[in-house]
């Protein structure tokens, strides 16, 4: 990890100073893509899988660098997930064989996306607690958790996503608040309300018959 870390050093490198704490080059682009993806996810737009997958490994040494383990690792397995979101968007299909469209989770699929995320949350925190040196096991376990089971819905075009990713960016904020990391701070911050207003403007696709802005 130390190697890793010393090989990105010049994405580290101080780009400007926020309210005491420096915003590293890393931190400034990885929040100017995140912002062009949550405006795709918002259209239905394909591109916002390329973009994930930039920002997150941007984000995946930023939050290393920060002994945010939980979060590193989140994404990089949102590199992952982004690649095979891509797919579904473009390539995948439902039960019945048709291409995705935004719909609505059925009150069983929500319980049991809630009680994955109760039962993997202090799974994780655990492991944080055992294997790393991480000091906010808790707060850095439950936004992880909880952005696998947004990343998973958002892929499959699930309404439901976005009222998760509101719970953790909410989350997040917190988190984010007591590390110093202040620009990313207030990205999340904005990413709460463009998930409140993804939300709105799924609801009106829905309506739409699950046809795409764009």
């Amino acid at each position: 990890m130390d190697d890793l870390l010393q090989w990105a050093a010049p994405l580290m490198a101080p780009l400007f100073t926020l309210w005491g704490s420096p915003v590293s080059r890393a931190e400034g682009l990885g929040v100017l893509l995140s912002l062009a993806m949550v405006a795709c996810n918002m259209r239905v737009h394909p591109a916002a899988w390329p973009l994930a997958i930039t920002s997150s490994l941007l984000y995946a040494l930023l939050f290393a660098s920060a002994k945010l383990y939980g979060e590193a690792g989140l994404q990089l397995f949102f590199v992952a997930m982004a690649a095979w979101g891509w797919w579904s968007w473009l390539r995948g299909t439902d039960a019945q064989g048709s291409p995705w469209r935004v719909h609505r989770l059925s009150p069983r699929q929500r319980g049991l996306a809630l009680l994955a995320t109760l039962l993997a949350w202090p799974a994780l925190a655990g492991l944080l607690m055992h294997a790393t040196d991480s000091n906010t096991p808790w707060l850095d376990a439950l936004p992880t958790v909880g952005s696998i089971v947004g990343t998973v819905l958002l892929a499959r075009k699930a309404i439901d996503n976005w009222p998760t990713w509101v719970a953790v960016n909410l989350v997040s904020i917190a988190l984010f608040l007591s590390k110093g990391l202040w620009l990313t701070t207030a990205l999340y911050a904005v990413f709460a309300l463009l998930a409140l207003a993804g939300w709105r403007a799924w609801l009106a696709l829905e309506r739409d018959d699950g046809h795409a802005l764009a």
